[in-house]
């Protein structure tokens, strides 16, 4: 099934996009996991889990639409610290949203709704979930500081 370019495009960089996330979750699960911060390497590999089935979903439309993936994830720089990389981790949430958003856009103005509703679930998740969560960390640390929510995490 023949897709729109520009659809089939702006799917490909959302692809970039989810990668360049899921990579971005795999380098700073892992450093918690270093850090001895399991309840937050458990988060973010879960996380990480979930980018990949984002890309999945994403590539396998590309396919659908006769298009062709680009698996080159967009360039990202982690944190070094934990309130660094939870902060940069949100920062990645806001910017997937906006694209999800543009994204749906396009495509309902391209008739594409199968595709504007897989990325409407992509949207709902980001949303809900991804950037809620982190926002709670964010909060947690200003509320009871670096110290005591860094021990909460160890778990």
């Amino acid at each position: 099934m023949k897709g729109d370019p520009q659809v089939i495009d702006t799917l490909v960089e959302l692809l970039r996009g989810e990668l360049a996330a899921r990579d971005q979750y795999f380098y700073h699960s892992r450093r918690y996991d270093d850090l001895g911060l399991k309840k937050l390497y458990e988060r973010l590999n879960h996380e990480m889990e979930e980018e990949t089935q984002h890309a999945d979903d994403i590539m396998r439309r590309i396919f659908l639409l006769e298009g062709k993936p680009d698996m080159r994830p967009l360039p990202f720089t982690p944190g070094d610290t934990v309130p660094e990389m939870l902060r940069k981790d949100l920062d990645t949430e806001i910017e997937v949203r906006d694209r999800l958003r543009a994204a749906m856009k396009l495509c309902e103005q391209h008739g594409d709704y199968v595709s504007r509703d897989m990325l409407l679930r992509q949207l709902i998740d980001t949303e809900e979930d991804h950037a809620y969560w982190l926002e709670q960390q964010l909060g947690l640390i200003e509320k009871i500081g670096l110290e005591n929510y860094l021990q909460s995490q160890m778990g």
